[in-house]
């Protein structure tokens, strides 16, 4: 099996964990207070590879491709958070569901964007060169947006030094070990071909490491589901299917705007496309127990993603931003 194979059949893969890490936990509820422990750890693991694939070292390039990366940031983070704010508001009451929501989708992804952009016959040199820039402004904002978009809402709830501890952590420590990785596989010295190696070998952890975090979350948050917390979900999913779609047509209007060529503007319509999930399971993880539901949804959100960009790998090429050459 090669690593696109896998990346084309990730959904089933996380699916089925989570149906078995959920009917585990179920069966076995004193089970999670043995796993928890070790949902820090794979996560920590998980975010170090997933960031040696982010091109830290080459954060210059992306400022060679002006126009796109001008249309990125006004598309990513000016237009699809007041359109997340608007659905959140629009359709639902609950601020836990709302929170969630927000969690999920103010922000972009910058891991499975880079597939799917490639198979959905995008720029691929573009999205590479744009995803330190992604990953930078989404550290940056998520929490301002959370803060602005919330209205004092969550600031009850919010243990900020739990969060703070979170970040370091789990994103900054990560991210610096990753930095430190892509630059010793750049030095040249005698080392350098065992850490070139390494960071090959990196980018083959991301599936199965997300799909053992998900196995352990499902796991132990499966018997603290409700009635309640399950009735709340399909608002909550038809939320993700209204934004997928509307993602596609907000980059057609942005890549118009910017006068991007075809393959730039599907790239960009996969990066809209594509949210930002696992990389904040840990902040929904500080929650108290009663918000155990944004968990839920963190977890859901990917599966719905996925299934959506696999639909996308159709649309936006073949229909939505089809070359103008065929029609």
């Amino acid at each position: 099996m090669n690593k696109l194979t896998l990346e084309r059949h990730q959904v089933w893969i996380y699916l089925s964990v989570i149906v078995i890490g959920g009917l585990w936990g179920w069966h076995y509820p004193e089970i999670g207070d043995h796993l928890e422990p070790f949902i820090d750890i794979v996560l920590g693991i998980l975010l170090y590879s997933t960031f040696c694939q982010v091109p830290l070292t080459h954060l210059q390039q992306a400022f060679r491709h002006q126009q796109f990366i001008i249309a990125l940031v006004v598309a990513n983070f000016i237009i699809v958070p007041f359109t997340v704010w608007l659905l959140a508001n629009l359709l639902l009451n609950d601020p836990k569901l709302q929170f969630g929501i927000f969690l999920v989708l103010l922000v972009p992804c910058t891991d499975w964007f880079l597939t799917f952009a490639y198979l959905g016959k995008g720029n691929l040199n573009l999205a590479v060169a744009s995803t330190p820039i992604l990953l930078f402004l989404q550290s940056l904002l998520l929490p301002l947006y959370i803060v602005w978009f919330s209205e004092q809402q969550f600031t009850n709830i919010i243990n900020v030094t739990s969060f703070a501890n979170v970040f370091v952590n789990l994103i900054l420590i990560p991210l610096g070990l990753a930095l430190l990785t892509q630059q010793g596989s750049k030095m040249k010295l005698r080392g350098s071909p065992v850490v070139s190696k390494w960071l090959m070998i990196t980018s083959w952890l991301p599936i199965p490491l997300l799909a053992l975090v998900l196995l352990l979350v499902s796991s132990s948050q499966a018997s603290q589901l409700s009635w309640k917390v399950l009735q709340s979900l399909p608002s909550v999913i038809i939320i993700f299917i209204i934004y997928l779609i509307l993602a596609g047509y907000i980059a057609g209007f942005v890549g118009k705007l910017f006068q991007l060529d075809i393959g730039a503007n599907r790239t960009l319509a996969f990066s809209v496309g594509s949210r930002n999930s696992f990389v904040v399971l840990p902040f929904a993880l500080t929650l108290p127990p009663e918000w155990e539901v944004v968990v839920t949804i963190v977890v859901l959100q990917p599966l719905i993603e996925l299934t959506g960009l696999m639909i996308y790998l159709w649309w936006i090429p073949y229909k939505l931003l089809k070359d103008s050459a065929k029609g």
